[in-house]
């Protein structure tokens, strides 16, 4: 029998040793990660005895004034709550800004000095504001934008429907979007 060579023998074990701390490392961080599911029945916020669902049907949105920022409100409700409203005592009150972005995509020259749009997109962006209505502490601000785009036919009442369909379809998306920003926010609490 022979003994082993010294200099294999601290290789092997300087080895050992850096996969072992390296081991030792991703344990760490993956014991630090907190991925969860979004819409599970767990509680959002730390504290919390109630499930998500539950969390963000406890949220009231404050009345708006443009039919746009209407859409995005009504659509908001309906997401928050599974199509319940407004609650009746809520935990939360969200204060909604919602604003519009009217731009030409595209243009066709019909004559020498006439430009006739043929493309359009809207753009609406909200930025909200969630309280506490125990306290009145700011819970959660943030800012989100959809952007749908539509086709300008040149009728000019197809081209004002044309308009209007895509105020409602990025209301219906920006309602979605922010829906899951809230969520997020509240789960960040």
């Amino acid at each position: 029998m022979s003994l082993p060579e010294p200099r294999k023998f601290q290789a092997g074990l300087a080895a050992r040793a850096i996969a072992l701390s390296g081991l030792i490392a991703a344990a760490a961080i993956l014991s630090a990660c907190t991925a969860r599911p979004l819409y599970s029945n767990a509680p959002l916020s730390a504290g919390s005895q109630v499930g998500a669902a539950t969390e963000l049907a406890s949220i009231a949105v404050k009345p708006v004034s443009t039919r746009y920022a209407q859409q995005v409100r009504n659509n908001l409700i309906f997401a928050l709550s599974g199509g319940a409203g407004q609650p009746a005592t809520p935990a939360y009150s969200l204060d909604l800004g919602v604003t519009e972005r009217l731009s030409t995509a595209a243009l066709v020259q019909t004559t020498r000095n006439e430009d006739i749009p043929t493309a359009g997109t809207v753009t609406l962006t909200a930025a909200y504001t969630l309280s506490d209505t125990a306290t009145g502490k700011t819970v959660a601000s943030g800012k989100r934008s959809i952007t749908s785009s539509f086709d300008r036919p040149l009728q000019e009442f197809a081209a004002y429907r044309a308009q209007r369909d895509a105020e409602d379809r990025a209301a219906r998306e920006l309602a979605e979007l922010l829906r899951l920003a809230i969520a997020q926010d509240l789960a960040r609490r």
